[in-house]
């Protein structure tokens, strides 16, 4: 069947998904052929790596845009190092990477336009006020494919880490691939290199499929992400590999005030079948910008490996919004410093504006099914005072532990139930799952399917 799926989106088809009991992975993807199809060296492309072709982008999807009530069109990259500044892409568009094809972005920031921030950030998120454009947008569009024979978005981020390393950016960095208010999108078959600092960022989106692609960056690249769904709900992540500096995926929904009065919640997202690894972030990251709240959230069968933190839940006072609904299971960690983690201390303010006295929700949280080797602390669970953490779940738990573990577990504010952990957790997660009744949040809860505990 995947393979199968794989074929026809290699056959750049349009996208619409139907609904059926279950994740948002399991939802059937029904495409229909684009019957347009151009080159892009028909509009005067030339992939020696070395010239400018953001104009040759933008023309020839100025162009397909008149193909958008006719069925839609291809935009077809052959082999070569096609470099570009930021371009803007249309509804109904397949934009087709062959095997060999590297899209390059340029490292001049001036071929990279500058935008107004998201309405949920209220600023950049690195710097004040505005921010670097995306290499690859999609703003407002229906039935977008991005899509390859294993085709490179190659985004060149070493000079942007440097600059920002040096704090001699003016505008916050761009991502390589970003949706902005878009719905029926597809990312699949890529491989995504080296992005200035997220890879795929889908905000304020509606059914979203990321399937079979590769995303890395070298561990010393600062806070570069892989896949971050941002307030943006129906949601598949699945068979993906992610290396990254920092995070390798991190769900959001806002910052602060903004992102409380914008109010868009991440909702019913599923991941599954996915190899995560991160240096100095976690591999699986809820926030710590959740303002608009995180929720209905299905993560299985996942390999985390030679990761700082596993996986981590993070907010702080000010945040406001909520985290829960949440299970993960069948995890496979290995060489971890942090197993797993949730933390309501993290993160910074977009100014001095914000409420400290908006709380952060973290509730309902399941984790099971989790085996880990070389673990250095099995889990740092430290909630609000004003706001504990509450129903964490923990059940059928085993992580092997390293010899320079200072401590197995660290807990405060927190409450929840475990069943079948090791090694044992603080008292505050050991009540017994006899007396959970309806604490624990399950797959029954989730989908109405046969409960996983």
């Amino acid at each position: 069947m995947l393979v199968a799926l794989l074929l026809i989106l290699t056959l750049s088809n349009a996208v619409k998904i139907n609904g059926e009991e279950g994740g948002q992975c399991d939802y059937k993807l029904t495409l229909e052929p684009r019957p347009h199809s151009v080159s892009i060296t028909e509009f005067g492309a030339v992939g020696d790596g070395k010239t400018l072709n953001t104009i040759a982008f933008q023309n020839a999807i100025f162009y397909l845009k008149s193909f958008s009530d006719k069925g839609g069109a291809q935009l077809y990259v052959p082999p070569g190092r096609w470099l570009t500044g930021s371009f803007n892409l249309t509804s109904h568009l397949t934009l087709f990477l062959e095997k060999g094809a590297v899209i390059l972005g340029s490292q001049d920031p001036s071929h990279w336009e500058v935008v107004e921030p998201l309405p949920s950030y209220g600023r950049g998120i690195e710097l004040p006020g505005r921010r670097y454009r995306s290499l690859i947008n999609a703003y407002m569009l229906h039935d977008v494919v991005i899509t390859g024979d294993n085709g490179t978005i190659d985004g060149q981020g070493s000079v942007w880490w440097d600059w920002y390393s040096y704090h001699s950016l003016n505008y916050s960095r761009p991502h390589l691939v970003e949706f902005v208010a878009s719905e029926y999108v597809v990312v699949s078959n890529l491989t995504f290199l080296n992005a200035p600092a997220y890879n795929i960022h889908p905000v304020y989106c509606s059914n979203v499929h990321v399937q079979n692609v590769s995303v890395s960056a070298p561990p010393e690249s600062p806070h570069t992400v892989g896949i971050v769904p941002d307030s943006s709900d129906n949601v598949c992540i699945e068979d993906c590999i992610i290396n990254m500096g920092y995070d390798a995926i991190a769900l959001k929904s806002g910052w602060d005030e903004y992102g409380i009065a914008y109010g868009r919640p991440t909702t019913d997202v599923h991941i599954r079948r996915v190899h995560l690894q991160s240096s100095s972030g976690s591999s699986l990251a809820f926030g710590s910008e959740m303002s608009g709240g995180i929720s209905n959230v299905h993560v299985e069968h996942v390999h985390l490996y030679n990761s700082f933190s596993g996986i981590e839940f993070r907010t702080t006072k000010g945040r406001g919004g909520y985290i829960k609904r949440i299970i993960i299971s069948d995890v496979e960690m290995e060489n971890i410093y942090l197993a797993l983690s949730a933390t309501g201390e993290c993160g910074s303010h977009p100014d001095d504006k914000y409420d400290p006295t908006a709380l952060p929700v973290l509730d309902h949280i399941t984790l099971q099914d989790v085996i880990g080797a070389n673990i250095t602390i099995a889990g740092h669970f430290t909630g609000i005072q004003e706001s504990p953490f509450t129903s964490i779940c923990l059940s059928n738990v085993s992580l092997s532990i390293n010899s320079g573990s200072p401590t197995s577990w660290v807990c405060s504010n927190v409450f929840g139930f475990s069943e079948s952990v090791f090694p044992e957790p603080c008292p505050d997660l050991k009540s017994s799952y006899s007396n959970s009744s309806s604490a624990c949040f399950s797959l029954l809860d989730l989908n109405g399917k046969a409960a996983a505990l």
